[in-house]
């Protein structure tokens, strides 16, 4: 049975929370909004860090590496939301943006981290 493309890109969502956890970040958002712009997943790793994510899950690589997929409107976007919720939540340390490409296997994901993918 094959997955839709929504559900799919749930999975990969709920596996990129699931990894930065693992590596001692919180979860702050998913799906963090602010008017066009959304930030797929925003991290924390003590007061010192906010990292803002970008997932990108694809079901092979037969169109290429998910990373690619990152347009420069997109980046725009991400950063609106980043800077946005800085100011929402007063925040004074780092800031991160990073690109987590996962690719559905037949058992889970293979995960990808591009860490400071772009500024």
């Amino acid at each position: 049975m094959s997955t839709s493309a929504h559900e799919l890109g749930r999975a990969g969502e709920m596996a990129a929370a699931t990894f930065y956890q693992q590596a001692g970040y919180a979860v702050l958002a998913r799906g963090y909004r602010h008017g066009r712009a959304e930030v797929d997943l925003v991290v924390q790793r003590g007061q010192e860090l906010l990292v803002f994510v970008e997932v990108k899950t694809r079901s092979g690589s037969h169109y290429g590496p998910p990373e690619t997929f990152v347009s420069n409107r997109k980046k725009e976007l991400f950063r609106l939301a980043a800077t946005h919720l800085q100011e929402e939540l007063n925040w004074t340390g780092d800031i991160r943006f990073d690109i987590l490409a996962l690719t559905q296997l037949s058992q889970g994901f293979r995960l990808e981290l591009f860490e400071d993918a772009f500024y």
